[in-house]
């Protein structure tokens, strides 16, 4: 696949290149905004760099900053001639099917997209020899049902759905490139991280959307799974800065980055609801058409470690995310 650049950009000898594999997303949007302000020229990669409409960057007022290549993690050669003609000092790999819903209906896509993709892009690395340090974006789901204990780097993995299986084989993969060839590869297990750059089928985007539009005079009902699932809800811009401490350090590592709070669904809504001024209970149904084939029911996680070695540590929780969410969707 050839490269496509949108624009070429003037490269300082000592100024540091990042790739940002999905650049397009939530997280390689924001991390691409906080890299630039770093003073880093930013690569970042798409499946078909001319069709997308990059519509994050452009919200974020970045479009005309960022670098932009077609590059494909499933397709070995693809990754091998974007890595080689970038030359990054540091690769974040957001690239993949990213939800766990769609996963159940898409789960060989999934698997292939974060597994296979992956494992390319860290032979790629491995091939090219260098000093390229990597980012692997894991995540909390890999630990299923954790109940009321908060998960850490050391709590082993449950995952209950073809997204989380898929990330799991990811996180080890990056372990043993770490381990075997001494990569400088780390996991961040990242759990829930919201931000209005969340897409819409994205539950809490979809109650954020749905509430602004009820208090607007919609008059729809607003059409949810199991409500009462419980989840550790952090705001995005806070998490792509932990990510970035992480490929900062002497020696690579894994990292938990949560808030170590649980919320049901429901708490969710019921807040979403509220800040617009409506009582949720009458807007709101549990359709079972919308349960997944299996469910975390509770999980959070325990950040202590990212705390103590990155000095990152969450500002905003839950209520924060969502007065933020709603205050952009009503702009």
């Amino acid at each position: 696949m050839d490269m496509i650049f949108q624009l070429p950009l003037s490269i300082n000898s000592l100024q540091k290149t990042a790739l940002i594999c999905g650049v397009s997303g939530q997280d390689g949007a924001l991390l691409a905004k906080l890299l630039l302000s770093k003073g880093y020229h930013v690569v970042g990669t798409s499946r078909d760099a001319q069709a997308s409409s990059f519509s994050n960057l452009e919200r974020l007022g970045i479009g005309s900053d960022v670098e932009l290549v077609s590059m494909s993690l499933s397709d070995f050669r693809s990754v091998l001639q974007v890595v080689d003609k970038t030359k990054p000092d540091e690769i974040y790999n957001f690239a993949g099917q990213s939800s766990v819903g769609l996963s159940f209906e898409q789960p060989v896509e999934t698997l292939e997209s974060h597994a296979t993709g992956t494992l390319n892009l860290l032979e790629v690395v491995r091939f090219l020899g260098g000093d390229i340090r990597i980012y692997n974006a894991g995540s909390g789901e890999c630990f299923g049902d954790v109940g009321s204990i908060s998960a850490n780097e050391k709590t082993p993995f449950y995952p209950r759905s073809p997204y989380a299986v898929a990330k799991a084989a990811a996180f080890w993969e990056a372990v043993n490139y770490r381990e075997a060839y001494g990569l400088y590869v780390c996991s961040g297990i990242l759990f829930n991280h919201e931000s209005p750059l969340r897409p819409a089928r994205f539950v809490t985007k979809k109650i954020v959307k749905a509430a602004c539009r009820i208090a607007n005079g919609s008059g729809e009902t607003l059409k949810l799974g199991n409500l009462s699932i419980k989840r550790d809800w952090g705001w995005a811009e806070e998490y792509v800065d932990a990510m970035w401490r992480m490929l900062q350090q002497n020696e690579a590592e894994d990292f938990v980055i949560a808030t170590g709070q649980s919320n049901s669904l429901e708490d969710f809504v019921n807040q979403a609801f509220q800040v617009v001024g409506l009582d949720w209970r009458e807007h709101v149904v549990s359709d079972e058409s919308l349960l997944r084939p299996s469910e975390i029911m509770e999980n959070k996680g325990d950040s202590s470690k990212a705390k103590d070695k990155l000095g990152w540590k969450p500002t905003l929780l839950m209520n924060d995310v969502i007065q933020k969410m709603i205050e952009a969707e009503l702009k």
